[in-house]
């Protein structure tokens, strides 16, 4: 996210963007309002495949333990797929990085040592070892969708779980074993669960949710959308989630 003026914001598709700087440091003199009478709604932009994703939410998460007094929130997790067009049994890491971005497998390595100690910082534990490979989500995000029915609560649950699986273990999200064991640990129906794995339920929900964000201007993730109006881009430290949210819970 680019560096705004101090005290400015910018609009990016339907979205006024928060600057870190602005964020930081913008001063109001607003009563303060009870956190229970004007709860924000966080739309959560990512994908599974996302390491960034991890540590973003972890971050969110911490920073809305450290405002509870201010903030209260409800979380909401939309789907963006980084590779859509991923065959079935994904693609090795480094090749793929390296078709996709450019670089080395030193560079590579070095970039991850940097999001595993990003990671430790908020509580997420990467897998020492690595993904392995890059996999289709699309499954995954119908799984989502689905407890996201069910409420806020089960989809967070069965979120972290898929993040634990793919990031914390490397294991396989296209596989259906992984996806219900991710299922089971979120308390959810696994029975239900593997009904939507035979079909194609919520399919064209998943595909819907993720051409609307595409519209909106969403083109990386993760992207904490609040309130359906501002924008806070990346995997950002929780003290400037925390000064986010308590500004915007201030404001109204």
């Amino acid at each position: 996210m680019r560096r705004g003026r101090k005290g400015t914001s910018r609009k990016t598709g339907f979205f006024c963007v928060l600057c870190v700087l602005c964020v930081r440091y913008s001063v109001s003199c607003s009563r303060p309002k009870d956190a229970h009478d004007h709860p924000l709604k966080i739309d959560f932009v990512s994908d599974i495949a996302c390491p960034w994703c991890a540590v973003g939410l972890a971050s969110l998460q911490r920073a809305l333990a450290q405002s509870a007094d201010a903030v209260q929130a409800t979380l909401h997790f939309q789907p963006f797929e980084l590779n859509p067009d991923m065959p079935p049994g994904g693609e090795e890491i480094n090749e793929h990085l390296a078709r996709k971005y450019g670089g080395t497998p030193a560079q590579f390595e070095a970039n991850r040592a940097a999001i595993r100690e990003r990671g430790a910082a908020v509580g997420f534990s990467f897998n020492p070892a690595g993904r392995g490979r890059i996999y289709n989500t699309f499954n995954a995000h119908r799984l989502l969708h689905w407890a996201g029915l069910q409420g806020a609560e089960p989809q967070l649950a069965l979120k972290r779980a898929l993040l634990d699986a793919y990031h914390g273990r490397g294991e396989a999200v296209e596989q259906d074993d992984v996806l219900l064991a991710a299922v089971e640990a979120a308390g959810l129906d696994a029975a239900r669960a593997r009904e939507i794995l035979a079909g194609d339920d919520y399919a064209a929900e998943v595909r819907q949710a993720e051409a609307f964000w595409q519209q909106a201007g969403i083109r990386s993730v993760p992207a904490v959308v609040i309130n359906e109006r501002h924008l806070i881009s990346g995997g950002q430290p929780p003290e400037v989630f925390e000064q986010a949210l308590r500004q915007i819970a201030q404001a109204g």
